[in-house]
């Protein structure tokens, strides 16, 4: 068995969820989220969790067991919780301001680069330096974090670039001089 999958999702209070036909909706204090079940996976709710099982060991169904679970229990976390990614910027000049709910991003170019927020996606910009993108749908926060960091990532020889908070950038070694010759 799959060791992710075999455990039980604990549904907590204030949060409702509606199971029909291969389709789970999760209702919390935060908003609503809704999944397509993998048609050979069984989900059931009972005592107050959600348990799923699956139809033989076949490998395809063991990969999709544990996964089926990791996504219920992140769309449970999103609604009751929230996800929140960090970013920071780094380089001389290099911010980032809020223009209504749109992201402006000063990165190096000629022009200033403006993101707007997919639905259920809000951004929060700490100074100029640090930027936080939070909602309730884990994919939907990471795939937007990646987007804004994909606009300047960091370069390894000064660092500068957007990162996320906390990552760790391998730097090298610029020239070393003329040569002797």
């Amino acid at each position: 068995m799959s060791r992710v999958g075999k455990q039980p999702v604990v549904i907590p209070d204030g949060v409702k969820c509606d199971l029909a036909d291969g389709h789970l909706k999760v209702t919390g204090p935060k908003g609503t989220l809704e999944l397509d079940v993998v048609a050979d996976m069984a989900v059931a709710i009972e005592d107050g969790s959600l348990n799923v099982t699956r139809p033989s060991d076949k490998p395809e169904h063991r990969a999709k067991h544990g996964l089926m679970r990791a996504l219920i229990n992140n769309m449970i976390v999103g609604v009751t919780q929230g996800f929140e990614k960090s970013l920071e910027i780094q380089g001389v000049g290099y911010r980032a301001s809020l223009q209504g709910k749109a992201l402006n991003l000063l990165v190096g170019y000629s022009h200033p680069v403006t993101m707007d927020p997919p639905e259920g996606i809000t951004f929060e910009v700490d100074g100029t330096q640090n930027i936080k993108v939070s909602g309730i749908d884990k994919q939907l926060v990471g795939h937007t974090a990646a987007k804004i960091r994909s606009v300047r990532k960091p370069e390894p020889y000064k660092g500068k670039g957007i990162r996320y908070a906390g990552e760790h950038v391998r730097r090298k070694v610029g020239k070393t001089g003329a040569a002797g010759a």
